[in-house]
């Protein structure tokens, strides 16, 4: 059988290729055993399950890392990774436009400087990388709220009104609000459902400070056709990007979800 770090050092080339050379030799003068350890976890450990695709390994990373704000060097990797493996320059810009409602337009709009500096860099290197669909629903402003509902209502079919129970009294504008991002983002169409939740996912329980909207995207997540298996897949990405004690905690929460859904079907 294959030892951990021959099959890490593989799986670290097909993802990443010079931009992951390039990470390993930085590092390997001051700390080879930390480049050891990362090339065995990482990539002979994590990367080499085949649960989820590597495409939506690179999705839930490039997410998880948007949302966390500080790891500039590795969204560069990761990025050149998403391209590598199939990602559209398309797919990307959305997983990046739906962060902006999870993470605020501030990371949103660094990661884009990023993506741009990325294709660049890329593009003098004679790669050609493929742009992708375009969105082609476009949804007039007076639709926007009967759009998000949609939307909304099929992630969860009790979410509006939950939303309008929980802040009719303290701020309907929010809610307002947050309907009619769901016809601003979520409508768009060239990115599916179960990419757009899968990144949620991963971005939520990288941040590890938002466990209600985590569980809420867990059982979209499921309900637009994510795997439990798959959820289980995203928590051990978080362990290598956000560390352990957020993999457990979202863990814990994808654990409350199946329960609770347990709960619901034995009662309906």
């Amino acid at each position: 059988m294959e030892d951990r770090l021959k099959r890490g050092l593989k799986k670290l080339q097909e993802v990443d290729g010079k931009s992951g050379d390039n990470v390993v030799n930085s590092m390997n003068d001051i700390f080879p055993d930390l480049v050891k350890y990362m090339i065995e976890y990482v990539w002979g450990d994590i990367y080499s399950r085949n649960i989820l695709d590597l495409k939506s390994k690179e999705m839930a990373v490039v997410a998880a890392l948007t949302a966390m704000g500080n790891a500039k060097p590795q969204l560069k990797v990761h990025i050149n990774g998403a391209l590598n493996v199939g990602c559209t320059i398309n797919e990307i810009k959305e997983i990046i436009l739906q962060m902006s409602a999870y993470a605020g337009f501030p990371a949103s709009i660094n990661v884009m400087n990023e993506l741009k500096n990325v294709l660049k860099e890329r593009k003098n290197q004679g790669i050609k990388d493929c742009i992708g669909e375009e969105p082609t629903n476009k949804v007039l402003s007076s639709e926007r709220y009967e759009v998000g509902l949609k939307e909304l209502s099929e992630l969860d079919s009790h979410q509006a009104e939950l939303l309008n129970e929980t802040y009719k009294d303290i701020s309907p504008d929010l809610v307002q609000l947050i309907i009619c991002a769901q016809a601003d983002i979520s409508a768009r169409n060239n990115l599916s459902k179960r990419f757009r939740e899968l990144s949620t996912i991963s971005a939520l329980a990288a941040l590890g400070t938002a466990v209600p909207q985590l569980k809420f995207h867990i059982n979209a997540g499921i309900n637009v056709g994510l795997t439990v298996d798959e959820i289980k897949e995203i928590m051990l990405l978080v362990s290598v990007y956000s560390g352990f004690p957020k993999a457990i905690n979202g863990t814990n929460a994808l654990k409350e979800i199946i329960t609770e859904r347990s709960v619901k079907d034995l009662c309906g």
